[in-house]
């Protein structure tokens, strides 16, 4: 299962019906879950599977029936490679990424072992001995803890289903419609959505399936407003009648009443043209209206997500997350793995400034071959910077990559979770160790400048003094809501008390902002909070320097910062 492991890792509302009636019509509308925005209305579509009943046959001859496998197999990834391709075109490479998964996972020693071994123990077909390994890999998946890796258990299938296909001269499958429909069904594969002829689709809803699927992720990337988790009937009560599908509000009405379908084109017609707009602020600088500027830049996680950066033009990478280089390995990633990845986006921004973090491994991110000891609370626990001084080899080695990718464009190092300048100050010492082998290796590296970030109390009570230590600040705003209201942001329970625009959150901002520019160098935000459009004005107030968001939230919040006045908004507010 080592494929499928690895493939895993390297892609990381309670339903109701209620009726109106008007005019001799009668509304339905069903909840379910939002997985992307925008309203889509037209006629809806119910797209059952095929049933693929698969018979249990005896064979003569394993041997024959095996070649029949691996050739099925072989014809599975070319289509995979078809859909990619495809995928690429429509949605970027980051996106398209399911494809070369599904590929991987059709080559996974344990897979494939497990359907050898049925055709050969039980003398059966192909086709049986897939759906058995297909049930029984997918169940595994569906059985474990986190809900991410539960959400796998759809690839497996995904995979299962196409193999059979294969064997069974069914071909690729795909979706047909003669007109654009609201496409609604049980389960989507990824597969089957990036089929789709986009020109024909307004929207999907499936009865299953969940907001962390890979369909959803593409739906996002595609722009369809798409439900989840929404119990509908999949019959003629629904087939071919008119629908709404309410993407922000997780809503899909059938046979909509007229005020409802009046408001519904209403908002509609708004969001597109919101949409026109926003694409009329590409090239532009931002600035207030008062003059003062900002940073814009982009969050990303893989070379793969530079597509989405560069059309929403960022002004450059705030963030690459780096230890998803070492969450989609087996094994640490070689110096030579991360210098590449590091050189590309360098190369790809083209003189932007590229902002990367170092490990931040630990909590709720963990890999195997860390080998890292249980812990009671592992958010303050060993964990970021604390690994890479307890073992200094691993840093060194990302070190050394990041300061050669330095001399193919414009790097800047970030350390997470930092507590204390004694730790700036030994990852100074270990830095100059790295550049003076460096140059003793006569290999060539770039002005690299160096930050850290701001995501724990100690930081912001000491950023004075780390200030005059480095170059920049990076307020890290998910950790530092979570260490200040002392809550565990990943348990749901404590939603309700997590806040974070609490007061105590903004002040540190605010503090760490004033103390940067006190030693005069930059701070800004990298943390969810920084696309919180409700909040831009009051960045920009506080005197904040960057925002780094999520590619898609560039244009929005250049769109608030194009209209603000800074100093008219203080005098409103009575900010000195």
């Amino acid at each position: 299962m080592a494929k499928i492991r690895q493939a895993v890792v390297s892609l990381k509302g309670e339903p109701f019906a209620c009726r109106t009636k008007k005019k001799g019509v009668t509304m339905q509308a069903y909840q379910g879950k939002s997985v992307f925005g925008g309203i889509a209305i037209g006629r809806i579509s119910v797209y059952k599977k095929d049933e693929q009943q698969v018979k249990r046959e005896k064979i003569t001859d394993a041997d024959a029936e095996m070649k029949r496998y691996e050739e099925a197999k072989e014809e599975a990834i070319r289509q995979l490679q078809g859909l990619y391709n495809k995928a690429v075109k429509e949605v970027g490479e980051a996106n398209a990424a399911i494809f070369e998964i599904h590929q991987m996972m059709l080559d996974d020693g344990d897979y494939n072992e497990s359907v050898d071994n049925i055709v050969r123990t039980q003398q059966v077909n192909a086709e049986y001995a897939v759906a058995v390994t297909g049930d029984n890999f997918s169940k595994m998946f569906a059985a474990m803890d986190d809900d991410y890796m539960r959400a796998r258990s759809a690839d497996i299938k995904d995979i299962s289903e196409r193999l059979i296909k294969v064997l069974s001269g069914d071909g690729a499958g795909g979706l047909n419609a003669g007109e654009p429909v609201i496409i609604v069904a049980d389960d989507l594969a990824p597969s089957e959505t990036v089929q789709m002829d986009k020109d024909m689709v307004l929207s999907f809803v499936t009865v299953h399936g969940s907001t962390n699927s890979h369909t959803a992720i593409l739906a996002r990337s595609m722009g369809i407003p798409a439900l989840v988790g929404c119990s509908l009937p999949l019959d003629d009560s629904v087939d071919g009648k008119m629908g709404i599908v309410d993407g922000s509000g997780g809503k899909i009405y059938v046979e909509p009443d007229e005020d409802t379908l009046a408001d519904m084109k209403l908002r509609q017609q708004q969001e597109q043209e919101k949409k026109e707009l926003l694409q009329q602020l590409k090239g532009k600088d931002n600035v207030t209206l008062d003059g003062q500027k900002l940073m814009l830049y982009a969050n990303i996680g893989n070379p793969k997500d530079l597509a989405g950066v560069l059309q929403n033009d960022a002004g450059g990478i705030g963030l690459f997350r780096s230890e998803f280089l070492y969450l989609e390995s087996e094994d640490y990633p070689t110096e030579e793995e991360q210098f590449t990845a590091y050189k590309t986006v360098a190369e790809t921004m083209a003189g932007k400034r590229v902002v990367i973090r170092t490990l931040d491994i630990g909590a709720d991110k963990k890999c195997d071959y860390f080998h890292m000891e249980p812990e009671e609370n592992p958010a303050m626990g060993c964990r970021a910077i604390r690994i890479c001084l307890t073992r200094p080899e691993i840093f060194r080695t990302q070190l050394r990559a990041l300061f050669r990718a330095s001399a193919y464009g414009k790097i800047a190092i970030m350390y997470p979770m930092i507590t204390s300048v004694s730790e700036v100050l030994r990852i100074r010492e270990i830095v100059e160790e790295v550049k003076a082998e460096l140059t003793e290796n006569g290999i060539a590296y770039g002005e690299v400048e160096q930050g850290v970030m701001i995501e724990t109390p100690a930081a912001v009570m000491v950023s004075e003094e780390l200030a005059r230590e480095v170059d920049f600040f990076s307020i890290g705003t998910n950790d530092l809501t979570q260490y200040t209201l002392a809550i565990d942001r990943q348990n749901t329970k404590l939603d309700e008390f997590y806040d974070s625009h609490h007061p105590a959150v903004l002040r540190m901002i605010q503090m760490v902002v004033d103390n940067a520019h006190k030693a005069g160098i930059w701070a800004g935000i990298c943390g969810e909070l920084g696309a919180d459009t409700t909040l831009t004005k009051d960045f920009l107030a506080m005197g904040v320097d960057e925002l780094s968001v999520s590619p898609g939230s560039i244009l929005p919040v250049r769109k608030i910062v194009l209209e603000t006045d800074v100093a008219a908004y203080k005098a409103e507010k009575k900010i000195c």
